[in-house]
C-alpha cells in the first residue's frame, strides 16, 4: 500500500502542476490584448486542461487515502 501514496502524490503533484500552467496560461492569455473570440477560444482551451488537472489531483488525494487507510 506504500506504493499507492506514493502515486497518489506523485498524482497531486502533477495535477497541482497543471493547475499553476493554468493560472499562468489564463494571466498571460488575458494580458495579450486579443479580441474578444480569441481571448475566449483562448480561455475556453484553459478550462478545458483545469477540469482534467483537478480530476487528475483529486485522484490523486484519493489515492493517498485510500493507501493510507489500507496501511
Amino acid at each position: 500500500m506504500e506504493a499507492l501514496v506514493y502515486l497518489g502524490t506523485a498524482l497531486a503533484i502533477a495535477g497541482l502542476m497543471t493547475l499553476g500552467y493554468c493560472i499562468f496560461a489564463a494571466i498571460s492569455a488575458k494580458r495579450a490584448g486579443l479580441p474578444d473570440a480569441e481571448l475566449r477560444l483562448r480561455l475556453q482551451r484553459v478550462v478545458v486542461i483545469n477540469m482534467g488537472a483537478l480530476l487528475v489531483s483529486a485522484l490523486g488525494l484519493m489515492s493517498i487515502v485510500l493507501g493510507i487507510i489500507l496501511g
